[in-house]
């Protein structure tokens, strides 16, 4: 609980559950005010021809409430924590407090437009509660956006850089011992995919839209799989797919050579990450990539974006590892990121 207390903002996040509810209980004690004018059951849609959808007003200002709830907390508490970048708090707060301002004009302009019918057929949203209640919403919302202040709150991650920067002091050489950088696939792969998908999932969806869908996504997933975060430290190597799926962790006293290398992705397997036989390889493409064998024989490939940063990698995991083999061990800094 204290370190999800320390990831958000805690007065946004009191406005954020308070005041959509306090605008659904408003919305309730509203429609319980206009009950004696109106009818019985409440049209929840209407139809061209003049026929409607019906529901009772329990069910109209319940389900109405409940809608006010759950779409405004969603759209609020998008700008809850504080690890999200100032401006996109401050557009998700004002976007939320429009989200929530506008469902409530909406219910509300459906019951005004029922007040003093005796058949709910007869009746029709009020467009001027409709279209007053929106403007407000519309400019409330880019009001809150420009007036709330997303304070920069002390969080974990300050502390974790204030020990880095520390151990930077006290250990010079700490900084050219890590590197951090981004693999992926060729650029003209990710057009391959986009066509490959996107067209036959467009003329799928004409018959089967779920079935459209689920290419779509298969192919995200299959371009993500072709991206990797590699990180590299005097804690060891850590590669993890699409940024967030660990697939290598390697201790620094685990590893015995490093060198740069233009690799062929068919010698490992093909793309994406291969493991068998004893060797272990995450490769987005073919060419650049850092060559590692370990101590117990297994050896294992990562790509190294390019030639630069592929020596950079290996002569920083060469590094690394002769000062894990000499006792150095890791840095208490060891996996922190740079400042």
């Amino acid at each position: 609980m204290g370190k999800y207390l320390d990831s958000v903002d805690a007065k946004a996040l009191r406005f954020a559950v308070g005041f959509p509810v306090m605008l659904a209980a408003g919305f309730v004690v509203c429609a319980f005010l206009l009950r004696p004018d109106l009818p019985e059951p409440l049209a929840i849609r209407w139809t061209d021809d003049g026929g409607a959808a019906f529901a009772p007003f329990g069910a109209f200002v319940g389900g109405g409430a409940l809608m006010i709830l759950v779409f405004g907390w969603l759209g609020l508490y998008q700008a809850v924590p504080v690890g999200r970048p100032v401006m996109m708090r401050r557009i998700m707060m004002g976007a939320g407090l429009f989200l929530a301002l506008f469902i409530t004009t909406a219910l509300a302009a459906g019951l005004v437009g029922q007040a003093g019918v005796a058949d709910a057929r007869e009746s029709r949203v009020d467009l001027t509660v409709l279209a007053l209640g929106s403007g407000a919403a519309v400019s409330l919302g880019v009001i809150v956006a420009f007036a709330f202040k997303a304070d920069q709150q002390w969080s974990p991650n300050d502390d974790r850089a204030l020990q880095f920067a520390i151990a930077k002091e006290l250990d010079p050489d700490l900084t050219r011992d890590s590197i951090r950088l981004w693999v992926h696939a060729r650029s003209s792969v990710f057009v391959m995919i986009a066509i490959a998908s996107v067209f036959p999932a467009a003329l799928i969806a004409i018959v089967v839209p779920w079935l459209g869908v689920l290419l779509i996504v298969l192919a995200f997933f299959g371009a993500a799989f072709l991206c990797a975060r590699v990180k590299a430290d005097r804690g060891g190597l850590k590669v993890l797919l699409a940024g967030v799926v660990p697939v290598m962790d390697i201790p620094a006293g685990s590893i015995s050579a490093a060198s740069a290398a233009d690799v062929r992705a068919a010698d490992y397997g093909g793309w994406g990450y291969r493991n068998h036989g004893g060797t272990a390889a995450m490769l987005v493409s073919s060419g650049p990539a850092v060559v590692v064998s370990k101590t117990d024989g297994q050896r294992l490939a990562v790509s190294g974006g390019s030639q630069a940063s592929a020596a950079r990698l290996a002569e920083v995991l060469t590094r690394v590892a002769a000062r894990a083999r000499r006792g150095g061990g890791p840095s208490p800094a060891a996996g922190l990121p740079e400042s």
